[in-house]
């Protein structure tokens, strides 16, 4: 099997893995192996998917482009960047998703920060990072990494949001009234200084370690 198809095969076991186990597979895991070792279980499986796909990347020589690289695609995808850096940043701070894996009955407050933006910042984070990398780099095993990232983000927030419903019920459908799916869909928010600045910052520290010279470090 040549690199570019086993990149492509363990970007779509990356996909499957993480969707199964995250939640059809999760509730009977976790009983059958606890909260730990379902942890354990699930870090295994994704690094046992995850490795590979990247050696076998690596491992790829010269491909061709599936469709050409319009002009203006660099130049869009460096404030795109940005967004999603911002977005990650951002989702780490007060997010429902995270505080009611903990405990069921945690409080919901109202939206706040990168979530007056989308209620799935960390998923559209993700899911922005594919859709440039597509634009940009439209080689095939490069695409195979980008779609999985890109489908493992939308189907995944998706997914979570059927999962909340059904674990965190009513106060999870209000969290849903109050927040988009789509980010800006509710209109424009300022993301809050830590989302702002640590975004840049993690935008900043992503582009200087990125293979190619790109944002302000093209200009050296």
């Amino acid at each position: 099997m040549s690199a570019a198809a086993t990149t492509a095969l363990f970007a779509g076991l990356f996909v499957a893995t993480h969707l199964l186990m995250s939640h059809p597979l999760r509730a009977p895991l976790v009983a059958r192996l606890g909260p730990k070792g379902f942890l354990a279980a699930y870090s295994a499986v994704s690094f046992a998917c995850f490795v590979p796909m990247v050696m076998a990347r690596r491992a790829v020589g010269a491909e061709g482009l599936l469709w050409p690289v319009p002009g203006w695609a660099w130049g869009a995808a460096l404030p795109i960047m940005w967004l999603a850096s911002v977005l990650l940043a951002g989702s780490f701070v007060r997010n429902p998703a995270m505080e009611t894996m903990q405990s069921h009955d945690a409080v919901i407050g109202r939206p706040a920060g990168v979530f007056r933006w989308t209620r799935h910042p960390m998923m559209w984070s993700f899911a922005l990072w594919g859709l440039v990398h597509l634009l940009v780099n439209p080689e095939p095993s490069a695409v195979a990494i980008a779609l999985a990232i890109l489908v493992l983000a939308l189907v995944g927030a998706k997914a979570q949001d059927a999962k909340k419903r059904e674990q965190v019920g009513e106060r999870w459908a209000e969290w849903e009234r109050q927040t988009s799916f789509v980010p800006f869909a509710r209109g424009l928010a300022l993301p809050g200084w830590t989302a702002f600045v640590g975004g840049t910052l993690l935008f900043l520290l992503a582009t200087w370690l990125h293979p190619l010279p790109v944002g302000v470090w093209a200009l050296r």
